[in-house]
């Protein structure tokens, strides 16, 4: 039993650099209702050495086939990305609150995803 415990730690421990991964939270600040073309205010942590590009999705969790697109963002070390930051459709629920997810993607500069963090926030109708 002492041997599983120490490889399951010892693979925690060897893995734990990976698992950590880049966070990634949100809130709607100004956004407006109705698709607002301003992306929300992101906050970033843990992005990846070598990032050179942000690549930045939002889907809707109630609505998966909207496309509400998202854009791409040249990382320079900043830990937040303002209102505004990329053109994107906001969010517009036909009603009832509908949960948003925002997902961002750390790219190389060939392009290679070398993490990727998402967080969700609901947002209403009314």
């Amino acid at each position: 039993m002492k041997k599983i415990v120490f490889a399951c730690g010892f693979m925690m421990s060897a893995t734990g650099a990976f698992a950590a991964g880049m966070n990634v939270s949100f809130d709607w600040g100004p956004t407006k209702k109705c698709f607002d073309p301003k992306s929300p205010p992101i906050k970033l942590s843990n992005v990846p050495k070598g990032t050179s590009t942000l690549d930045i999705r939002m889907t809707d969790q109630n609505a998966p086939d909207f496309n509400h697109g998202g854009g791409k963002i040249p990382y320079e070390g900043q830990s937040q990305l303002s209102y505004g930051a990329f053109r994107y459709k906001g969010p517009c629920p036909p009603d009832g609150t509908h949960f948003y997810r925002v997902t961002v993607k750390a790219l190389d500069s060939s392009g290679k995803s070398l993490s990727t963090g998402s967080a969700t926030q609901p947002f209403s109708s009314k």
